[in-house]
């Protein structure tokens, strides 16, 4: 009991008034020993009703220990009016997104008739219809068998050659990186 009493009345007397907010809450902190080690201790009373969402956010991190030294009113101040900068900022560029908006589809319907999304169908031609490695495949199977007409003898040449995508061969007409999977 007396232990409980003790901590009641080191709570009221060593606490240490850090700051205010704007909307008049305070915060406070006191150095406790827990277990042999010195903690600093931070919370907020609040002016009227416990509303968490009106601390600012850099008492919050002060509070939650992730800054080290309470903000200043100074500071406080700085940010309040960037935070406003910021929000003035965003109401313009609205305005100018909206008033392109409207300027850029009348200029569309005036100038083309229709209104819609993307042509899909010119953004699908720009790609070639077969692969890149498929074409470089092809040219070069040419150029091989062009030399090995050349270095083979005529009996060969009549031996029709069967169309397989499976792979064969003993080893001989091996070439890295042409595999491709069959289609």
């Amino acid at each position: 009991m007396s232990k409980i009493f003790s901590r009641i009345a080191g709570f009221f007397s060593s606490r240490t008034l850090v700051g205010m907010d704007k909307a008049g809450n305070r915060y406070f902190t006191r150095k406790e020993e827990i277990d042999g080690i010195m903690k600093e201790k931070r919370w907020v009373v609040f002016k009227g009703e416990q509303e968490p969402t009106s601390v600012p956010v850099e008492w919050i991190c002060w509070l939650n220990g992730q800054r080290k030294i309470a903000p200043t009113p100074e500071e406080m101040a700085e940010l309040e009016a960037r935070r406003e900068r910021i929000k003035l900022n965003v109401a313009r560029l609205k305005e100018e997104e909206e008033k392109k908006l409207k300027e850029g589809s009348i200029r569309k319907s005036m100038s083309s008739g229709k209104v819609g999304g993307p042509d899909l169908g010119s953004f699908i031609r720009q790609f070639p219809s077969s692969a890149v490695g498929d074409k470089v495949e092809e040219t070069s199977d040419k150029t091989d068998s062009l030399r090995q007409t050349k270095e083979r003898p005529k009996e060969e040449e009549e031996k029709p050659v069967p169309e397989s995508t499976e792979p064969t061969g003993s080893g001989a007409s091996f070439r890295p990186g042409t595999w491709q999977p069959p289609t």
